[in-house]
């Protein structure tokens, strides 16, 4: 081997022995630098990753996929019926109850009391499919009275409304 290739070849040695101290000093600050770093506090965390990340479809085939396709269907039907008011009852008294009569019985905001016929025959006479487009879109009269959309529950469906509503008109005639 003639002198500079031992020079070549101590110089690489040499280089490769510092890039492997480098090596080990980056990697021991990295692990000094993690162990400072606040850890995670909210044990949700992982779960709202892995449904962020999850798929958003899935593929089936055959009778096994029909089954795993159906039990998802029942899944996300069961998800979504937990997601509407009062259990998904369509019975207007019993929405009227949990929600309604708060502002109903006592005229909160200019809202006509149930069974008050001189509050609620001009708003009758406008026709019940007003009446229902203005529970469910809202409404702001001309003498400062006031309706939220859907009651101040905007988990109730339409039709849990219209039921309400019927269920109210129904009351004052």
């Amino acid at each position: 081997m003639s002198k500079s290739d031992q020079s070549v070849l101590r110089q690489f040695s040499v280089m490769i022995g510092g890039l492997a101290v480098l090596t080990v000093i980056l990697i021991f600050t990295a692990l000094a630098i993690y162990e400072h770093e606040p850890h995670e506090t909210n044990p949700d965390q992982p779960a709202k990753v892995t449904e962020r990340i999850a798929p958003a479809g899935a593929v089936y085939a055959g009778n096994t996929g029909r089954a795993a396709m159906q039990a998802a269907a029942d899944a996300a039907a069961k998800a979504a019926a937990s997601q509407v008011a009062y259990g998904g009852t369509t019975d207007g008294k019993e929405i009227f109850d949990h929600l309604c009569t708060s502002c109903h019985t006592s005229g909160v905001a200019g809202a006509p009391k149930v069974g008050d016929k001189a509050m609620w025959s001009p708003r009758i006479a406008e026709g019940i499919d007003t009446l229902v487009k203005h529970a469910i879109e809202g409404y702001h009269g001309p003498d400062g009275n006031f309706m939220p959309p859907k009651g101040g529950n905007p988990a109730l469906t339409d039709e849990q409304v219209k039921n309400a509503v019927h269920w109210i008109v129904d009351q004052a005639k």
